[in-house]
């Protein structure tokens, strides 16, 4: 239960606020945390969760996801939104009216959009690996017909980089927002990942039976987000009936997690955030060594702010990293904290209209513009 001071009552009251820290954080509390089981009754399927605000099909069931099929016509180049797959639905994508990447993609004239819904790990997904899941991406964008537009938020951002540096003739262009890429730049989430020894994220996965389990996470979360946390994140006043709904919304969104496959979570929390492997040259997908400078499409960089998950510094320095040409790289900063990148009214008002338009463009466009 979330009592009036936002505080998630019972758990222990020193951990970051940010639900996309959940699997960080809670592996820390992990070592002294003692199980203060709460009577929650079954958890509910990922199926019976809130309803999509786009009207979607499901064009591919697949191990790791469903590919949702967003699409309004069939003309123009495929835009596919790689949701994060960090405990929660890919909802996070399709929150709300005036707080959904899908719907601000199909306004701004991207005609064909596609997602990734994220299944939650059942016991024998435990051994799934980074590697899966970029399996099915690829799957997924056969499907679709490469080449494609990959939108990548947040931890869904490192997973379409690896995938455009490993099948770089399939992405015709690239956005990353709030995408965390080179750990060694300071961030409350390396720092969460590092100071923990990697024996209490081994005990983590063991205690779920090989899955990292998302209701364990929930119980152990002290702090739950309070209302200011919420309108920060949607941007929006929530006082008046509207915003009842959406505050009502946000925190089943909030509350309904997936689990992650042991195997899959250990590599993210051992090669990504502590060894920065990505970033450093040393990370080998689907059997190839990964070099960010095989990336040579044009990319477009969205951070935050006020994001203390992935500080700006952090997501825009990608840049540095690609083999794009810098006049193909567009950036906007926005004065967001991290959710709000993907939830937030003023940023969907802003930022996402105008990499919508940067998609449409032609390549001479976009060069003049970043000229």
């Amino acid at each position: 239960m979330v009592g009036n001071s936002g505080k998630r009552q019972g758990g222990p009251e020193h951990s970051p606020d940010d639900p996309l820290l959940w699997p960080f954080a809670a592996a820390r509390l992990a070592m002294d945390a003692c199980f203060w089981w709460i009577d929650r009754g079954s958890p509910e399927s990922a199926d019976s969760a809130l309803s999509w605000t786009t009207p979607n099909a499901v064009a591919l069931e697949l191990t790791t996801m469903r590919l949702r099929d967003c699409t309004r016509a069939r003309s123009g180049h495929p835009a596919l939104v790689c949701a994060p797959y960090a405990l929660h639905r890919a909802l996070i994508a399709d929150f709300a009216p005036g707080h959904s990447v899908v719907q601000s993609l199909r306004e701004g004239g991207i005609e064909r959009v596609y997602l990734t819904d994220w299944r939650s790990a059942a016991p024998g997904m435990r051994y799934l690996s980074i590697d899966s899941y970029l399996g099915d991406l690829n799957v997924a964008i056969d499907e679709i017909g490469a080449p494609v537009d990959l939108v990548g938020l947040c931890q869904g951002g490192w997973l379409s980089l690896l995938y455009a540096a490993r099948f770089p003739a399939k992405v015709r262009r690239l956005v990353l927002a709030g995408a965390p890429v080179d750990l060694s730049i300071d961030s409350a989430l390396s720092r969460l990942a590092r100071s923990t020894p990697a024996a209490v994220y081994d005990q983590l996965v063991a205690r779920g039976g090989g899955n990292v389990s998302g209701e364990e996470m929930l119980r152990l979360w002290s702090k739950a987000p309070s209302r200011e946390d919420i309108a920060a994140a949607l941007q929006k006043d929530i006082s008046d009936e509207e915003g009842a709904a959406l505050l009502a919304r946000f925190d089943r969104w909030n509350t309904e997690t997936l689990n992650l496959p042991g195997t899959y979570y250990l590599e993210i929390v051992n090669w990504i955030f502590r060894e920065n492997r990505i970033a450093s040259g040393n990370f080998t997908a689907l059997g190839r060594k990964i070099h960010l400078k095989d990336v040579k499409a044009p990319v477009f960089l969205l951070a935050g702010l006020g994001d203390n998950v992935v500080p700006a510094a952090q997501a825009l320095a990608t840049a540095g990293l690609l083999g794009t040409p810098p006049a193909f790289i567009a950036a906007a900063s926005e004065p967001s904290n991290h959710l709000g990148l993907f939830m937030g009214a003023h940023t969907h008002a802003h930022a996402w209209p105008r990499i919508a338009e940067w998609l449409r463009d032609d390549l001479s466009g976009v060069l003049a513009r970043s000229a």
